[in-house]
């Protein structure tokens, strides 16, 4: 609508009203949904358990029962489901052994909850000559890692430090030597390697190794150290290894408690059932020499570099 301005010369329109600004809503606070988070936790455990139980799950050299192939700091993966499942496979925490090894600082077997023995596996199937497996002893809960040589049916005996299988002596090349690094997680002490330990021509040790190479039937081979010739385990009696059971050895064989030494003597006590069988050795990941601290920044150096990707499958043919 226009008015009139009273000296007539101009007309002109009222200025139009500007809206009111509505106030601004007080903010609210979402509240945690405590319930929610508890769940997606829940689930994620559960997630990355079943992961470890069925598929694959990381494994820590802790000795040097498999020299040379395996070293201290060494970490690798363990494929689950090579073999099918058994009562070892599931991982089920225990969280008092948790509690006494991460607070407490007590030494505990393992930190997990161990099954009873039930016979059987899952879509079983046996291991294959030479490979290398986890084993949980008889009777116990802690995981060990060794060589599989011997076979349901399979005539097995060792003498003079010599594997006889089905009667034949396995085929072993001249002893040669090798220089593995000389670190702390390695460090080549008298007392398990009397006299090994040199200098390096760069700096540093060395630990001087005889090594013998062994051939299985199949063809697949690997390197052993032959430390002593009349060890405790260089002798054997002969077996015949049961139905569904295999016969073990560390590839270190003077300083491996495995098949051949009772489990009074932290040894595997003869053939183990194949249900004792955790998975199969697949590759390793990283390995570290033992420096490492809480300091990340000590943690590449840490690094053994040569050692990342290496296959644990034993090289076949010649």
């Amino acid at each position: 609508m226009k008015e009139a301005v009273l000296d007539g010369s101009k007309s002109t329109e009222a200025a139009p009203i500007a809206p009111a600004t509505p106030a601004p809503a007080a903010p609210t606070t979402k509240k945690t949904d405590w319930w929610g988070e508890i769940k997606g936790i829940f689930w994620l455990i559960l997630i990355v358990l079943g992961f470890h139980s069925f598929i694959a799950k990381p494994f820590y050299i802790p000795s040097e029962s498999m020299l040379p192939g395996l070293r201290i700091g060494d970490r690798l993966v363990v494929s689950k489901f090579a073999y099918g499942w058994s009562f070892v496979s599931p991982t089920i925490p225990n969280p008092v052994a948790i509690f006494k090894g991460v607070v407490l600082r007590q030494p505990e077997e393992s930190w997990s909850v161990g099954l009873p023995f039930i016979h059987g596996r899952l879509f079983g199937s046996l291991p294959t000559r030479g490979d290398v497996v986890i084993v949980t002893p008889p009777g116990t809960r802690n995981d060990y890692i060794k060589r599989v040589i011997g076979l349901p049916g399979d005539t097995l005996a060792v003498r003079g430090g010599v594997v006889i299988l089905n009667g034949k002596p396995i085929a072993r090349g001249p002893m040669h030597y090798v220089d593995l690094p000389v670190d702390t997680n390695s460090p080549c002490s008298d007392r398990d390697y009397y006299g090994a330990r040199r200098p390096a021509p760069g700096g540093g040790y060395v630990c001087h190794l005889p090594i013998v190479t062994e051939t299985l039937p199949n063809g697949r081979h690997y390197d052993t150290v032959d430390l002593e010739p009349d060890s405790p385990g260089d002798n054997y009696p002969q077996v015949t290894i049961p139905a569904n059971h295999v016969f073990l050895m560390g590839d270190n064989r003077d300083r491996s408690a495995d098949s051949r030494f009772p489990l009074a003597q932290l040894g595997l006590g003869g053939p183990v059932p194949y249900e004792n069988l955790g998975g199969r050795a697949e590759f390793l990941t990283f390995s570290l020499d033992g420096d490492a601290t809480l300091n990340p920044l000590t943690w590449w150096g840490s690094l053994r570099a040569d050692r990342a990707g290496l296959s644990l499958h034993p090289a076949s043919g010649q």
